[in-house]
């Protein structure tokens, strides 16, 4: 039989239902695939009796022939997620020993439809990342290596410990976030498949937020299938989000396959800056060339506000980071470092619990939003934020997706980039769709000289992922599927 953490999740599904395999079964080879893959770090909390429970309640439903979209499927879990009596830190010391007593939407809709917790994932420190360094429990480790090398190399980031465990087996898919490009930066370095969704699409109740205007959670998967499969079952509407849109959440999965013929591609001039490398060059032409070979009419457009994109990001998220991390205090939970009166415990407890990264960005968000500066910075970064959209809403004119480079480079090394502005750029191509809140997908499209993937991503119309899929698998048809080689 194939090795079970091979599967897809539909694959998986397939064989669950017709009772080849059970949900028990599957759990115990991922739990044991957990337990080699100790060295990668993606995991900073398992939960092996939990996931047998919940297997075995799948496989008490699959015998009555019962069961959701994805009775038995084992998960890995952003540490962001609130999980109802289990760890959820954000991966940060200030939430030490944090359990919630309450699900977060997303999970409570996972388990409804029958998945299974195998553990929480790593990430950077309260999502603030782009390569999985920040995070209080260490680094993530990418599971792919340059060729003839064994040097470490990162996985991206926030959603890192996602993005890995997907790509080493460790979980058949993973929930992940995405504020400036968390999903698909992350999924373009691990050769996985990420999708941001519309914002609005899925609730971020029980989330612990980032940045609340731009935060949107989804799925890294396998392939463009499974985050179909997936994205169906975590999207909702949700009273307890009132930016949560009360749309039907179609069924994606019969978008996959769907040709593309007459389907208009904008190619953004704006997204070749000075520098760009001649491979994620060459990749990018290769999609758009895979597109036209199936029908698809390839568009020139120009998405002129895109250069104010990084600098607008960076002023509208750290502000409302320095509003949404003023709640933890070490008052009521989490750590908690005695002070001399409650003002010196709020310094001495934030500058215990915060990591470097996140005092830097609180510090950024205070400044713009203080007294004189707010209407100099934090004002003009959302009119700036409104052209961004409006370029989008033009191109919608005229193209039906929008296909870009998802990096501006493969994975790099730990400690490679240290200079904070460096790091930030890594979100260059992914940035201008949180800031217009429109959805993005990752996709693998090849591979580097050194034999690291390389992602594509693809932008679509407001609440129009099925247009993404659509067009994604065929990239995924076209470029093959890529895994990382199985070294620890």
């Amino acid at each position: 039989m194939t090795n079970l953490t091979n599967l897809t999740i539909a694959e998986a599904r397939a064989k669950l239902k017709a009772r080849e395999i059970s949900a028990l079964e599957l759990t115990e080879s991922y739990i044991a695939a957990i337990e080699k893959a100790k060295i990668l770090n993606a995991y900073v909390a398992e939960t092996p009796d939990q996931a047998r429970a919940m297997a075995k309640a799948s496989d008490a439903k699959l015998a009555k022939g019962e069961g959701g979209s994805l009775e038995g499927i084992p998960l890995g879990i952003k540490d962001l997620f609130a999980t109802k009596g289990v760890h959820t830190q954000a991966c940060s010391h200030i939430l030490d020993g944090f359990k919630p007593g309450y699900e977060s939407t997303v999970t409570q809709n996972l388990w409804d439809a029958g998945a299974v917790m195998l553990g929480k994932l790593n990430m950077d420190e309260f999502a603030m990342g782009s390569s999985n360094e920040t995070s209080y429990y260490g680094g993530v480790t990418n599971p792919w290596r340059r060729h003839n090398s064994n040097a470490q190399l990162v996985p991206g980031g926030s959603s890192g410990g996602s993005a890995t465990a997907v790509a080493a087996h460790i979980c058949a898919a993973a929930t992940a976030t995405d504020t400036g490009g968390s999903i698909r930066q992350p999924a373009a370095f691990t050769g996985t498949v990420g999708i941001k969704p519309t914002y609005g699409r899925v609730s971020r109740w029980g989330t612990v937020a980032f940045a609340s205007s731009l935060d949107q959670a989804g799925p890294i998967t396998r392939d463009v299938r499974d985050a179909a499969i997936m994205l169906k079952a975590m999207a909702s509407v949700d009273d307890k989000d009132t930016t949560s849109v009360d749309l039907p959440v179609p069924d994606y999965e019969k978008a996959i396959g769907k040709s593309v013929k007459g389907l208009r591609v904008g190619i953004p001039k704006e997204y070749r800056p000075d520098g760009l490398s001649s491979e994620i060059n060459a990749v990018w032409d290769k999609g758009a060339q895979w597109l036209k070979e199936q029908g698809a009419e390839i568009v020139e457009i120009s998405l002129p506000h895109t250069k104010y994109a990084l600098p607008a990001y960076y002023i509208v998220a750290p502000a409302e980071a320095s509003s949404n991390l003023a709640r933890y205090d070490g008052v009521r939970y989490g750590l908690r470092v005695p002070g001399d009166d409650l003002i010196d415990t709020y310094e001495k407890t934030r500058a215990a619990g915060f990591g470097p990264e996140v005092q830097r960005r609180v510090m950024i968000g205070t400044y713009v939003l203080s007294a004189g500066y707010y209407d100099a910075y934090y004002v003009k970064a959302q009119k700036v934020r409104t052209l961004i959209k409006q370029d989008f809403d033009k191109a919608w004119s005229k193209v039906d997706v929008v296909l870009t480079p998802a990096t501006p480079s493969a994975a790099f090394a730990p400690g490679e980039i240290t200079d904070p502005v460096q790091m930030y750029l890594n979100d260059i191509f992914t940035v201008t769709v949180n800031m217009a809140g429109l959805p993005g997908i990752a996709v693998p499209a090849g591979l580097s000289s050194e034999g690291l993937p390389l992602g594509l991503q693809l932008i679509g119309k407001p609440f129009d992922e099925e247009t993404l899929f659509q067009t994604a698998y065929v990239i995924e048809q076209a470029a093959g599927k890529f895994m990382a080689k199985n070294w620890w």
